[in-house]
């Protein structure tokens, strides 16, 4: 045997020796391995479908961009894209800041049991399901016997059925998402915060700098990197809207108002049974995604230095 082929040899064997050593860190990822292999990798192969007439017997006819033309033509494809953009602007724009801004004031709170506190309470939202969240906003928000209504009847108002009208119902579920993520999402900025050398904080008090100029120079700077990377990685779902959000929080008198990219793939395909349809739409939604990160992260790495990779 040569010499290249007994070091290809002992490579192998180092390999599989590491292999089986860390056999047991395998087994523990392998179900991860396994949801995306199913649930994320073989969906993009019969993707496909979405230039093809399904048939559940015999081959699929081959069609083109039929369904795409078909999506294009239709007004209510408009309709909800305008729902999606809208209430994907709210969750993904306008809440950001305020993520940042709890992950600030978290670390500002002097008392460190109430900070635990906090912690915890706002985080416990992120575990429930949309179905009982809508539940508990159901009765909150009830036109009879909700706090809110209850609040508003004291200075004399007339109560108001947030979950039919149209004109609140968009805020309804900017707020509901808002009290649900706020705690979990802002985890990572109040990481980044702790992660803060204490020397900074040390030479800014022997400088006299106030806590807003500590937020400014010296808090803010440790949030950039990661609040870019965030943003960057959230344009890649801005397509979403959170579909099981508004699948327990729609009803007739609002779907008009909330009805997104997601309800209506549902709507196509498991509802009405139009599989290429829906496929159609969901891979016009994938890439979209990728071409807002791409882009995202290409303008970024231009003008700031910083992007996922």
């Amino acid at each position: 045997m040569t010499t290249l082929g007994k070091g290809l040899e002992l490579n192998k064997h180092a390999t599989f020796r590491k292999l089986k050593a860390d056999s047991i860190l395998y087994l523990m990822i392998a179900p991860t391995i396994i949801y995306f292999l199913i649930f994320r990798v073989w969906p993009i192969a019969n993707m496909r479908l979405a230039f093809y007439t399904f048939r559940s017997k015999g081959p699929w006819e081959f069609v083109g961009f039929k369904y795409f033309k078909q999506l294009f033509g239709s007004p209510a494809f408009y309709s909800i894209l305008r729902n999606t953009l809208i209430i994907s602007f709210m969750k993904y724009i306008l809440m950001f800041p305020l993520i940042v801004l709890f992950a600030i004031l978290l670390n500002e709170m002097r008392s460190h049991s109430l900070r635990r506190s906090v912690q915890v309470i706002s985080y416990l939202p992120h575990f429930l399901s949309w179905v009982v969240i809508a539940g508990i906003w159901l009765s909150f928000l009830s036109p009879s016997n909700g706090a809110v209504n209850q609040i508003l009847g004291l200075f004399g108002m007339e109560p108001v059925d947030f979950m039919t009208s149209k004109k609140a119902i968009r805020w309804v579920l900017f707020f509901c998402e808002l009290w649900r993520s706020i705690g979990w999402d802002s985890i990572i900025y109040f990481a980044a915060i702790i992660g803060i050398d204490a020397e900074l904080y040390e030479a800014a008090d022997i400088d006299g700098a106030g806590r807003l100029n500590i937020i400014r120079y010296i808090i803010l700077p440790a949030l950039f990197i990661p609040m870019v990377t965030v943003f960057i990685l959230n344009l890649g779902f801005f397509l979403n809207a959170g579909f099981d959000q508004v699948l327990n929080f729609a009803n007739d008198s609002v779907l008009s108002t909330i009805d997104i990219l997601d309800t209506y793939i549902y709507r196509l395909g498991l509802v009405n049974g139009q599989y290429s349809l829906a496929t159609a739409l969901g891979l016009i939604k994938g890439v979209v995604g990728v071409f807002l990160v791409l882009g995202t992260h290409v303008v970024s790495k231009k003008y700031t230095g910083v992007g996922v990779w």
